[in-house]
């Protein structure tokens, strides 16, 4: 329930004013002298939590007492703190490289000036983000707290006036609100601490760098692990307190060489969970390594793509899943356009509003209320969203047709309200992003089946073979790409091609089945999400050697390995 402060007048009444307020975007209430209510939820977790109690004291101060000279008083501010327990390892040729934790505490303040309508969140109105003490202490954090909140009011004021006049100088007519009103929610999840074995994990990635000694012709060998543990507050004057931690667990492998010719060849596996009886167990993270390095050699010998192919190209579902995240997931959500700009968003998907994107036995959903899926924890899922909207599923592609885009408070075009989908980014803003992301056909086939119709694609063509790629690299480029031979069904690793023409046209167009083999990855960035996806099989597809730089090879050999040291290290890595 909000709280009011109207010791003047009957609680009825009470209600009526402050929904009319919010209605008009007037400036906030002021706090008065209250009269007896209910304790809330939130104030009562603040008794026993010294950074939530120092943010709403230090709002109602605010909400109270902010006010300059010939200067709107602000009808909104937030607070943002983030509270974040790092811990970073990393592995190469089997010793420890660098090994670091941090505690890092910081807020952003928003003040906006205006109304619901046309606000002053634009250039350097989006509000100014702080440093915060680490040792609770009440009156530092309310001090700090105190002069961001006093420059974002004065960065809020000139920014209200820049705007209006970009609005007059080029007739811009504002046809959508600039902040979405949304009802309060209290959400108070337990906060999380950061468990960390290090010894367990220098022993395990040292181990497994290590193996390079196995492996003569790779060149580099590293690994690292990632765990952090992130507690976020917020509150606003519209009387929403959100509280909670998440922790989320990072291993990855890298490691390179080079063909003679001079190619440089790259691997970089890895996968992140949301609970660490997820990290996989020693002897998974060796034999995902002997894996890799074994890979390496094998392209270091693989023919070269020389001939440009256009043909049948199937996608497992890995390869599928960075499909998803480069041409999908980036363009699907609803960015606000700058306000000289008509366009709905931005992006591919731009003016794509009820079109078709995908085929359509394909359709694309987008639920953060999803945690778990094939045993699988979902670092992409939240109850509520960064900026108080309670997380839901959303229909973002039905049938191949967009039916929806993925927004924040900041409305655009035809999405008036946020549909849960306001994510904090690093730089402490929050933008609209992706939760948990899944690509699913209406008739799926099973692995074999899609094996099968690659390969009767190749031979209704009289081709000799096609393609498969296995895995991805920047730039969509195939890290792991097989010729896949018509007559038997075999399988040759090769290396030096590329893609011509995957994007969002050949995604719409070209697709033609799509398997039931989901794949679940997690992706630490900007925001923390989930994509879920499975192998998909292109009709049509260019494929063609990759204008790839030579790279002179070393003079001469890397160091002999003593005799005996390769198989010592391989027995004491079972350990």
């Amino acid at each position: 329930m909000r709280i009011l402060r109207a010791s003047l007048l009957p609680l009825a009444a009470a209600l009526f004013f402050w929904f009319a307020v919010r209605a008009r975007g007037n400036p906030l209430p002021r706090a008065g002298s209250g009269s007896e209510r209910p304790v809330s939820a939130a104030e009562a977790a603040a008794d026993s939590d010294p950074v939530l109690k120092a943010m709403q004291e230090e709002l109602e101060r605010s909400k109270a007492q902010l006010k300059m000279e010939n200067v709107p008083a602000p009808f909104y501010i937030e607070y943002r703190v983030v509270d974040s327990d790092d811990y970073q390892l990393q592995a190469e040729f089997g010793a420890t490289e660098s090994e670091r934790r941090g505690h890092f505490r910081f807020a952003r303040v928003v003040v906006r000036v205006g109304d619901y309508h046309l606000d002053s969140f634009y250039e350097s109105g989006t509000g100014e983000a702080t440093s915060m003490p680490l040792d609770d202490d009440p009156l530092a954090l309310r001090h700090a707290l105190w002069l961001a909140t006093d420059s974002a009011y004065k960065s809020a004021s000139e920014a209200l006036t820049a705007k209006e006049g970009l609005y007059k100088r080029y007739a811009i007519e504002q046809t959508v609100d600039d902040f979405a009103k949304e009802p309060e929610v209290q959400s108070l999840r337990p906060l999380v601490r950061l468990e960390v074995d290090s010894a367990k994990w220098r022993s395990v990635l040292e181990s497994a760098t290590g193996l390079y000694r196995e492996f003569p012709d790779v060149q580099t060998s590293g690994a690292s692990a990632h765990f952090v543990a992130t507690n976020k507050y917020y509150v606003n004057t519209e009387g929403t307190v959100l509280r909670g931690g998440d922790a989320f667990y990072s291993i990855s492998e890298n490691g390179s060489t080079q063909a003679e010719d001079g190619m440089r060849i790259e691997r970089s596996p890895g996968d992140s969970y949301a609970e660490p009886s997820e990290l996989p167990a020693r002897e998974k993270v060796l034999a995902d390594m002997r894996e890799m390095f074994q890979t390496l050699v094998d392209l270091r010998t693989a023919p070269i793509v020389e001939e440009e192919y256009r043909g049948p190209v199937l996608f497992s579902a890995d390869a599928t899943n960075d499909v998803v995240e480069t041409l999908l997931a980036a363009n699907v959500v609803g960015r606000r356009p700058q306000p000289n700009v008509s366009a709905r968003t931005v992006g591919a998907f731009a003016s794509s509003y009820k079109s078709r994107v995908l085929p359509e036995f394909l359709s694309l959903v987008d639920d953060p209320t999803q945690t778990r899926f094939s045993g699988h924890s979902l670092i992409g899922s939240y109850p509520v969203d960064d900026e108080g909207v309670k997380a839901e599923p959303v229909p973002v592609v039905t049938k191949g047709v967009l039916e929806n885009f993925l927004v924040s408070r900041r409305p655009i075009r035809g999405f008036t309200e946020s549909n849960g989908h306001g994510r904090l980014s690093q730089a402490g803003q929050t933008e609209p992003s992706i939760g948990v992301l899944k690509l699913e056909p209406a008739e799926p086939l099973t692995h074999d089946e899609m094996q099968q119709k690659l390969l009767e694609l190749c031979r209704q063509q009289d081709r000799p073979y096609c393609y498969s790629v296995e895995t991805l690299g920047p730039r969509l480029s195939p890290r792991l790409l097989y010729r896949v031979w018509s007559k038997d069904g075999r399988r040759e690793l090769v290396r030096g091609g590329e893609f011509q023409e995957l994007d969002t046209r050949s995604l719409r167009s070209d697709v033609i089945a799509a398997g039931n083999d989901y794949l679940v990855s997690n992706r630490l960035g900007q925001t923390s999400r989930t994509i879920i996806s499975p192998s998909i099989l292109f009709d049509e597809l260019v494929v063609k050697r990759a204008d790839l730089a030579r790279e002179k090879l070393p003079e001469y050999p890397a160091p002999p390995v003593p005799s005996g040291t390769a198989a010592r290290q391989s027995a004491a890595s079972q350990k």
